[in-house]
């Protein structure tokens, strides 16, 4: 549920996330179709905003789905938004269509992650990269990022190691930007804090410095004798209405070279 403290008013939620956007009140007034007056008014507890407003506010200020419940709730409204359970009957066309694209982008890797990357859903295809990953880091619930970067995860076999880091831990940090989500903090935290494995080089390092024919940064990774290349494609759901659904993630690993998509396909036969 959304809860905020009951000695924080609309005005400066409203406030701190236009200034975390780095907006004039003058820049969100013309956005919103309003005035600064209004805007400072509202900031300021002289002037109590419609729910409309505040949704119209929140809008262009691209405050998560989550957070506007909060805004709502410290303005005296009801929350605008259900947060829903995965397996909520509600969901299960939703539900049916993740898994047959999960099925569908078999034999390449594809998942689904909450919006602290609680795995909530992956294909068959996903064991690949799963191999020799600690029992520990694969009892339920499973974290994406946990086991992508812990030192008895991933992060032993993934090839270029720091650059992967970097990207991930760049992405949380925006992450957490947008979001303010103290569980998504606390996860960062965590994962930053992972030591790196020995033999950990940098780009400039590797004995097999490959010239990356790549339209995107790949993950490199060791697995039974060779190098799987992959590029990472993450897919969100357009306008949600519904909590839940709006912090789901679909990441797909698109093969990077043409040895990886061979290997995967020999695996089925």
């Amino acid at each position: 549920m959304t809860t905020v403290p009951t000695d924080t008013g609309v005005g400066p939620l409203l406030r701190g996330w236009r200034e975390q956007r780095r907006l004039s009140q003058l820049a969100l007034a013309l956005r919103a179709d309003s005035s600064a007056r209004h805007i400072s008014f509202i900031e300021t507890g002289r002037a109590r905003p419609s729910e409309e407003m505040i949704l119209r506010l929140a809008e262009h200020l691209e405050v998560p789905v989550r957070e506007r419940n909060a805004l709502l709730l410290a303005a005296g409204y009801a929350p605008r938004y259900t947060e829903s359970a995965l397996d909520d009957p509600q969901l299960e066309t939703l539900r049916a269509g993740i898994e047959q694209l999960l099925r569908g982008y078999d034999p390449y890797p594809a998942l689904v992650v909450d919006g602290s990357y609680t795995v909530v859903a992956a294909n068959e295809a996903i064991g690949v990269l799963l191999s020799g990953v600690a029992e520990h880091l694969l009892t339920p619930p499973l974290n994406a990022m946990r086991i992508t970067l812990h030192p008895e995860g991933l992060a032993p076999r993934i090839r270029n190691l720091r650059e992967w880091r970097g990207h991930l831990l760049a992405q949380m940090e925006r992450q957490i930007a947008l979001s303010r989500s103290p569980a998504l903090r606390s996860l960062y935290e965590e994962v930053v804090a992972y030591p790196l494995p020995e033999g950990a080089s940098d780009p400039e390092d590797r004995e097999d410095p490959e010239p990356y024919p790549y339209f995107a940064l790949p993950l490199r990774i060791e697995h039974d004798g060779r190098v799987l290349s992959f590029v990472s494609s993450i897919s969100t759901f357009n306008t949600p209405t519904d909590v839940t659904v709006a912090e789901l993630a679909i990441e797909t690993m698109l093969p990077a070279d043409p040895a990886t998509v061979d290997y995967l396909r020999s695996l089925t036969g």
